[in-house]
């Protein structure tokens, strides 16, 4: 953990598989967490606070299941992907103020694309949909691929595809604008919550991470101000009237702002700056891998001397994750603490080694991992514990050494083992991620529910193991037709 932070960045540099493998698992671990049977499972199946049977939300129970780390996920991811995509940039001459304006653009687009989508799902349409609520959300998911396509599939034709954008548009708009949600037509506050969460931390992580590259110090002690305001925000005072603001006053008018961006959101940056850190790491290894041809030899060097260790530490990393779910949502806490400190400690000692630069990775990996971890167990008796809602520092901290923990094993499988063919399901799917959140509503859930087929399955899926195996089969679909999407190269440009 270096102070300085500098980034030589280079244009050509291939992606990093083990980080979409990631972004893959996050986006369909959420598919399955919202496909699974409500009611029948048993409560770690669900969100900590929504339990079994009733699902009723309950603040006063702590807690971290599966599906409570899976958006923490998807942000991490993102926040390790911003280093990323703005080296490139930097590198072909962007001064600060066209990145800024192209991250801008791309709040935007994520903003609109959660504004346009929850005015398009079948229930925000119909809360009793009908056949032809059915038919409009099929028809919305169309008219989406229309509006982000970026349409390379079209070859030399491709130049044209903004016309099929600006087309999606204007019929996505004519269609609304006839659409009456409960007696009121088009609001701009009603969005996808989630996909408004990620289109403020791909607009102040990108700017967290673009002003402060060359000084992590000084992105580590954004952090510390953040503290700081959500910790004053629980007092009254004018830190809480501004975390709570969603509007402002100018010339006698209330202008609102809450409908695009809420003070609060910034916490996420507390697993969204984490990620950035690890997103230097991962493009400073593979702008190494692009300036040596020798790196390839030395991760099957790495592979086969090194087999036995290698699968320890991926064993090690899904043992730690294991018995923080376990242990955390039991509310084990001292223990989970104790055998979590135990398991790390044996693990050092698989990473003390390091032979080549990948060894270097997984080292400085692990090393943010294990600092996120304790700093996440040591706030976990604050705040009532750990929660989802409202989200406390030890679930921004924890998650995000989960993630890294998963990372850590993709890397290995990936880029030491070479076993790329395996995962490239989750890949695919992490390189399309917005395909595969919009496909269930919007595609799949229509054809289930006008072919009569949703009945048939809720009538054979009444046990667990059956609730288990609904969530699995209507994943795996939508996982194949996302990857088939991403084959093609139609990408939603969001």
């Amino acid at each position: 953990m270096t102070q300085e932070s500098n980034i030589t960045p280079i244009t050509n540099v291939k992606r990093a598989d083990a980080l979409d493998a990631l972004r893959g698992l996050a986006i369909l671990a959420m598919v399955l967490s919202g496909t699974i049977r409500y009611k029948i499972l048993p409560a770690w199946m669900y969100h900590a606070q929504e339990p079994p049977p009733t699902h009723a939300f309950n603040a006063q129970i702590a807690g971290l299941t599966w599906v409570d780390v899976v958006f923490p996920l998807f942000l991490f991811a993102m926040g390790a992907a911003i280093p990323l995509a703005l080296s490139r940039r930097l590198a072909q001459g962007w001064s600060n103020y066209r990145i800024i304006l192209y991250i801008l653009k791309r709040g935007l687009m994520l903003a609109a694309f959660a504004i346009i989508l929850q005015h398009l799902r079948p229930f925000t349409i119909n809360k009793n949909p009908t056949p032809e609520t059915w038919y409009l959300a099929m028809l919305g998911f169309g008219l989406l691929f229309l509006i982000f396509g970026n349409w390379a599939i079209l070859g030399k034709w491709r130049k044209y595809g903004v016309w099929l954008n600006i087309a999606g548009f204007i019929a996505t708009i004519a269609i609304i604008s006839q659409l009456q949600y409960g007696g009121k037509g088009f609001l701009l506050e009603r969005s996808d919550p989630i996909l408004m969460v990620l289109a403020n931390m791909a607009v102040f992580g990108s700017l967290a991470w673009l002003f402060t590259r060359s000084n992590l110090l000084l992105r580590l002690g954004l952090l510390g101000c953040l503290i700081a305001l959500q910790s004053s925000a629980t007092i009254d005072g004018w830190v809480k009237d501004l975390w709570t603001a969603s509007s402002v006053p100018i010339l006698g008018y209330n202008l609102s702002f809450g409908w695009i961006f809420q003070f609060y959101y910034l916490k996420y940056l507390f697993i969204v700056i984490p990620g950035t850190i690890i997103g230097e790491l991962i493009l400073k290894w593979l702008q190494k891998s692009n300036q040596s041809g020798e790196i390839s030899a030395n991760q099957q060097v790495l592979a086969a001397r090194n087999t036995q260790r290698l699968l320890l530490i991926i064993l090690s990393m899904l043992m730690i994750c294991l018995v923080l779910l376990v242990g955390l949502q039991g509310r084990w806490v001292w223990q989970t603490t104790l055998v979590s400190a135990a398991i790390c400690g044996a693990s050092w000692l698989l990473f003390s080694q390091t032979e080549n630069d990948i060894d270097s990775l997984l080292k400085q990996f692990y090393q943010w991992g294990v600092y996120w971890l304790f700093l996440g167990l040591f706030f976990e008796p604050f705040q009532g514990g750990i929660h989802k809602d409202p989200s406390t520092y030890s679930y921004y901290f924890i998650t995000s050494a989960i993630a890294i923990f998963l990372l850590i094993t993709f890397t290995i499988l990936i880029d030491v083992f070479g076993q790329k063919k395996w995962l490239q399901l989750l890949i695919d799917n992490g390189q399309n991620p917005m395909i595969a959140y919009v496909a269930f509503a919007n595609l799949l859930w229509p054809i289930l529910q006008l072919t009569g087929m949703e009945d048939w399955i809720i009538a054979n899926t009444t046990t667990p193991v059956m609730g288990v195996v609904k969530g699995i089969a209507t994943t795996l679909p939508i996982a194949l037709f996302t990857s088939l999407c991403t084959r093609l190269k139609l990408f939603w440009k969001t």
